[in-house]
């Protein structure tokens, strides 16, 4: 069976650093920082007491009164960065089949506020009898993003969500492009959207000691691969890919961004949180997005690393990319846009994949900022090139994105700029 092959059409994003794709980009290779105080509760008690929050955001923009009432946070950012990426498609403008059109959009947690509201009231009136919205399930559940989405524009192609922690939403695109060359859809609305930025949602991550405390500067606090790291920056927003096979998008006019031409998955079998400390896991997960994409390891440009800023974690990672790239690692752009956008959790791999396909239509690799000393026991290679503070303009042709999650789960994906039909 020949494979299709599957173009990028549309992007959209709602994240830290802008209500949008462009200005997103913008701040993304400006080097900002999307991190401040925590203000969607209060965290005065808290060991991290900042965040990357999608700032003054009002969903009263964006939604009717009854919409919202059946939206959690991280499902607005799912639906409003759906919509831009469609709107920027066409496919909401474009006579198409609706059956061949599907939605598979992700969450690593869900709609976590959601179940904390209805917890906390179901205890404030427990004398009175279970009090519980009837919206409860559904604004909670991890799917629902992917519901909402194909009820709004009637696609009834598949319809799901991935849960692999922080590798979610890569886990997602890769789904949506394999569904798409296997010739079973000719779109897929793709993303990920998360909004954990909540008691339970810090709380918990400060239990495992797994933020940042670095409260007096929250700005720098995200400093992946340099030695004064201490934990990652927890963010929120969403972003969305409209994936198409290439002869339905050629057929309409599409604009493309990009190919996908591979990914890759794997399993680190090793810790319920930590990587692999010699980073197998994410040696093996780059190896199988290669052998897909049927590339060598000179064939990449570009690498937007998964790069928490936790100790353990970037150590692994550069490992990994020094074994399987080998002397090529040292001709590659590598970055951490987590230094600016923080880690978005579940929608962290459609916004660093929607960051790969803007540095190959711009010809610039947005940075790692914040890096300030490198390694004491040269255990991180600071001969290769971080992309430390500065964006570099760079001709990149092909792209590769990492995503790990807890419990071992890897993800990879691998983007090319698009030469056109024959090649």
């Amino acid at each position: 069976m020949e494979l299709k092959r599957v173009v990028v059409t549309g992007l959209g994003a709602i994240t830290p650093l802008g209500f949008d794709v462009q200005t997103t980009w913008q701040s993304l290779i400006n080097g900002i920082s999307g991190a401040g105080d925590i203000t969607l509760f209060n965290a005065s008690k808290f060991k991290t007491r900042f965040a990357c929050e999608v700032k003054d955001f009002n969903p009263g923009k964006y939604f009717n009164r009854k919409e919202e009432r059946k939206l959690d946070r991280y499902a607005q950012f799912a639906v409003i960065a759906a919509r831009e990426a469609i709107a920027d498609s066409l496919l909401d403008n474009e006579l198409i089949d609706c059956n061949r059109v599907g939605v598979i959009f992700s969450s690593g947690i869900g709609g976590i506020s959601t179940f904390e509201q209805e917890v906390a009231n179901y205890y404030l009136h427990e004398s009175l009898g279970p009090r519980i919205s009837p919206f409860f399930i559904p604004k909670m559940i991890s799917d629902i993003a992917s519901g909402h989405i194909s009820m709004i524009y009637g696609f009834r192609g598949p319809n799901f969500g991935t849960v692999s922690a922080c590798a979610t939403s890569t886990t997602g695109l890769i789904t949506a492009f394999d569904t798409i060359r296997l010739g079973k859809a000719e779109v897929i609305i793709s993303g990920g959207a998360e909004a954990s930025i909540t008691p339970a949602g810090v709380g918990g991550f400060n239990a495992m000691n797994a933020l940042s405390v670095r409260n007096g500067s929250p700005k720098t606090a995200s400093r992946p691969f340099s030695a004064s790291r201490d934990g990652f920056v927890i963010g929120e927003g969403g972003a969305c890919i409209i994936l198409e096979e290439m002869e339905h998008a050629l057929a309409r006019g599409a604009k493309i961004y990009a190919e996908v031409i591979g990914g890759g998955a794997s399993g680190d079998a090793y810790h319920l949180t930590a990587s692999h400390p010699d980073g197998l896991g994410a040696q093996l997960v780059m190896q199988n997005a290669l052998a897909d994409a049927h590339l060598t390891p000179n064939s990449i440009d570009y690498i937007n690393v998964h790069g928490t800023s936790t100790p353990v974690g970037d150590i692994s990672e550069v490992k990994a990319i020094k074994r399987v790239f080998g002397e090529e690692a040292y001709r590659l752009n590598i970055s951490s846009t987590k230094s600016m956008t923080g880690h978005m959790l579940g929608a962290t791999g459609a916004v660093e994949a929607m960051v790969c396909i803007l540095a190959i239509q711009n010809g610039i690799v947005p940075p790692t900022i914040n890096h300030d000393s490198d390694d004491d026991d040269n255990e991180i290679d600071h001969k290769l090139n971080f992309t430390f503070n500065k964006a570099e303009k760079r001709s990149v042709k092909i792209a590769l994105s990492n995503t790990f999650g807890f419990g071992g789960h890897n993800a990879c994906i691998i983007v090319k700029n698009f030469l056109g039909k024959s090649v």
